[in-house]
């Protein structure tokens, strides 16, 4: 591990870099603010409250945010450290590969005087992956208890965060009408549980789209020519969600039309 404490005074957020075994400082935040992320209210509310009982100390859950792509799960996570950074929050991001070494990463904050979230981006294990056991011990524990000072928060876009295949599912049985799930199914669903905070995110309906358009271009008169614009650039992406939208914000920010 490091041979110099982390500042976490100084940095609120970190990443852990396998060469150099150690957290290197996040030296550039995204600035997303949470007022920033539309069409998804519900899932905002409920990991807010969640995070805020968590730092008062009370019992808070791991949160798993799972569903489709560019629904806004990882600027979900980064608008909440910008939102409470200054309430005692701070954040490790860890990749899946590196998941090994996380019961050394909480082993060296569990006592220090801040709320660590541990972020887990894009988050999904194949087959013959062993790294969710190491998860799954932060997550629960295992003879000793997990530190009241962290709570692992993770993206993905599996429900289940492991394959699921049409033969685990035909392996399971039922017995004096009792579903009995075969080992690989089991397997698959008792990761997730351990996420007592589970929330859902699906593709964007065309006015929530162009709600979160809206929000990227306030100063513009004509709506009926950016949303004409909007969704000829979703229809050529083949998808409308939050990063379609930031998307065209990028290509047509400045464009006399739209300014």
């Amino acid at each position: 591990m490091n041979e110099t404490p982390f500042d976490w005074a100084q940095s609120p957020a970190a990443v852990w870099r396998r060469h150099r075994s150690g957290l290197r400082a996040i030296r550039r935040l995204d600035p997303i603010s949470w007022d920033d992320l539309t069409g998804i209210a519900r899932q905002k509310q409920a990991l807010a409250r969640n995070t805020e009982r968590f730092l008062a100390g009370e019992p808070s859950n791991n949160a798993l945010l799972w569903g489709s792509r560019g629904t806004g799960k990882s600027s979900l996570v980064k608008a909440l450290l910008n939102r409470y950074r200054d309430r005692g929050l701070r954040m490790i991001e860890v990749d899946k590969d590196d998941l090994v070494n996380l019961p050394e990463i909480v082993d060296d904050i569990c006592d220090l005087p801040y709320r660590f979230v541990i972020f887990c981006d894009d988050l999904s294990f194949d087959v013959g992956e062993s790294g969710y056991k190491a998860l799954k011990s932060v997550l629960e524990g295992s003879l000793e208890l997990p530190p009241e000072n962290v709570r692992v928060y993770a993206t993905s876009n599996r429900r289940h965060l492991m394959p699921e295949f049409m033969s685990d599912n035909v392996k399971s049985e039922v017995r004096d009408g009792e579903l009995h799930p075969a080992e690989a199914v089991e397997e698959q669903v008792s990761l997730a549980d351990r996420f007592g905070l589970q929330l859902s995110f699906y593709p964007f309906s065309q006015d929530v789209y162009l709600q979160a358009v809206d929000a990227l271009f306030p100063q513009v008169a004509d709506r009926q020519q950016l949303h004409i614009e909007a969704l000829r650039f979703a229809t050529g992406k083949g998808v409308r969600n939050g990063r379609t939208a930031q998307q065209f914000f990028r290509q047509f920010a400045g464009d006399p039309r739209f300014t």
